[in-house]
């Protein structure tokens, strides 16, 4: 039986800040266009993390009077800090001798949840149709190749894949043109990009762990407007990686960690580092005697211009962190994201109305100003495979002196999986037991992030061989899955391999992690995952 199937000109699978923006612009330009956004989490915003240090170019490009229309953009930036951390000591490094590209003072702290939902607010004020609770689960293709539209998932069947009581069909959603925005390594993304071809030619694409913690303190240890950012300590100089201490409105601080996901020891924990990294006397002044009120965690594409695959193919576009137009050196993605949905836009109002083909994207991509700002910064990240030291000093011989126009481009060796070392060829680390009041185990953490999966459903991290994870992984990396998992998904109990996917914060971690790529990660029944609130 075929499924009940609705029509749009365009369905956009994601309502992230690229996705909603290409949304916007659409129907800016051409009121008449009809469009639909597919969101899988409960409501718009539920799945958004970010640290969030916001610069404004492209709201401003797309909502000129965003501030009189009341955007939850309010705290300035008015103070930089940059740490580097021995393990007792710190040094500040003199902001005025921070490359342009990290400065901020311009900028905003804020919610980029809460901005998502405002930006919703405007979408379906012009007309723009948005279904939250309603993963895409599958790519429509047409006879010839080119993308039809997305289907959502059924929903309402037991774990084993039999129909309950509850049981409703997926529907399908046709379109002239599908835009991807699902974020950070989209599952729909990653089965296109293998299916075109999108990354040929390109360097393997690279990957972060990124943790948030929200915190309220008292008014002494609160400054509003200061950014603070940190590297060194606890990691080693071989790992990629460093904090943001962000005072944002309301005595609240946004807390967090970021590790490279080629990281190479395979007993590291990055949970349990950004844990650590809070103990340090300078981090540790500035939490005592608050609440821990939200958690998080999310995957961020590292890779740049490098990795960034070809963002179309018949029948659709793939954008923002879905394709990776992060810039990993400003720490920030959300303005680049934004900016590749609206010059999507842009170019699929030309492609419906006078049939010009979708491959025009990649040629306004490359003349627009987040491409410029991804190509200045294309050395910044393969600079730290020589270590932490060797990185920064590159980085501001190429960011100060050369302001990124070096006359050469580094690359990424290999992808992230391919980096961990044997298990018996590596030291084992010991992380302190959690305090339960600067630093938290990963039970009280993945409750706090409102996490959710209706009962007896089918598991939704898929492994393509059962039997790899104890007769390979564990002999050989004794499985990290246990360890780079940051809401302990996976465990090892008497020599069996256990899912606990209720926990799952879609973070997509093993999906990019496991050394073998053998866990797939798939949208598990509407509405399921985290609840994050003004992450």
């Amino acid at each position: 039986m075929s499924r009940e199937a609705m029509e749009y000109d365009v369905v956009i699978v994601g309502a992230g800040p690229a996705g909603l923006s290409t949304a916007i612009k659409l129907k800016q330009i051409d009121p008449n266009i009809s469009v639909c956004i597919l969101e899988k989490g409960s409501e718009v915003g539920a799945h958004i993390l970010s640290g969030n240090v916001f610069e404004t170019k492209a709201l401003d490009e797309l909502l000129p009077k965003w501030q009189e229309e009341g955007a939850p953009v309010k705290t300035k930036v008015s103070k930089e800090k940059f740490l580097f951390l021995g393990k007792s000591k710190s040094f500040s490094w003199p902001t005025w001798l921070l490359p342009p590209v990290q400065k901020n003072h311009k900028n905003y702290i804020i919610s980029l949840a809460n901005l998502c939902r405002w930006l919703a607010e405007q979408a379906e004020k012009l007309g723009v149709e948005i279904f939250p609770g309603f993963p895409a689960s599958e790519v429509l293709y047409n006879e010839n190749g080119s993308i039809k539209g997305v289907a959502t998932l059924d929903m309402g069947l037991d774990k084993n894949g039999h129909k309950k009581d509850t049981y409703q069909e997926g529907m399908e959603l046709h379109a002239k043109v599908t835009v991807f925005a699902e974020g950070c390594r989209g599952h729909l993304g990653k089965e296109i990009i293998k299916k075109y071809n999108l990354d040929n030619g390109k360097n393997p694409q690279q990957y972060g762990i990124g943790f948030k913690e929200i915190w309220e303190v008292n008014e002494k240890q609160h400054e509003e407007g200061l950014v603070m950012h940190t590297t060194g300590w606890p990691l080693d100089n071989k790992t990629y990686g460093g904090s943001f201490v962000y005072h944002a409105e309301k005595k609240q601080i946004y807390i967090g960690y970021v590790i490279g996901l080629d990281y190479k020891n395979p007993y590291l924990s990055p949970f349990d580092e950004f844990q650590r990294f809070k103990t340090h006397k300078d981090i540790r002044k500035i939490l005592e005697g608050g609440k821990r009120i939200a958690f998080g965690a999310r995957a961020l594409i590292e890779g740049g211009i490098q990795s960034l695959p070809k963002m179309y193919m018949p029948g659709g576009l793939l954008i923002g962190c879905d394709a990776g137009t992060l810039n990993m050196t400003k720490i920030k993605g959300s303005h680049t994201a934004m900016k590749s949905g609206i010059v999507a836009a842009e170019t699929i109002v030309e492609n419906i109305k006078n049939k010009t083909d979708l491959s025009i994207y990649e040629k306004k991509f490359r003349k627009c100003w987040a491409y410029k700002e991804l190509y200045a910064v294309r050395n910044v990240k393969p600079s730290f495979s020589w270590g932490l030291i060797l990185g920064i000093i590159f980085t501001g011989v190429d960011q100060i002196l050369f302001r990124g126009k070096l006359p050469f481009t580094l690359k990424h060796k290999h992808a992230d999986h391919k980096s961990l070392e044997l298990a018996n060829e590596t030291k084992k680390i010991e992380y302190p037991k959690p305090d339960g009041k600067l630093t938290f185990d990963k039970t009280s953490s993945v409750y706090l992030t409102g996490t959710n999966h209706t009962e007896n459903q089918p598991v939704h991290l898929k492994l393509k061989d059962p039997n790899l994870p104890i007769n390979y992984t564990l002999k050989k990396y004794d499985e990290p899955a246990q360890r780079y998992c940051p809401v302990g998904v996976y465990e090892v109990q008497q020599e069996k391999f256990v899912i606990n996917s209720q926990n799952c914060i879609h973070c997509k971690t093993c999906d990019i992690k496991e050394p073998s790529q053998n866990i797939i990660w798939v949208a598990p029944e509407g509405g399921g995952g985290p609840k994050y609130g003004n992450m």
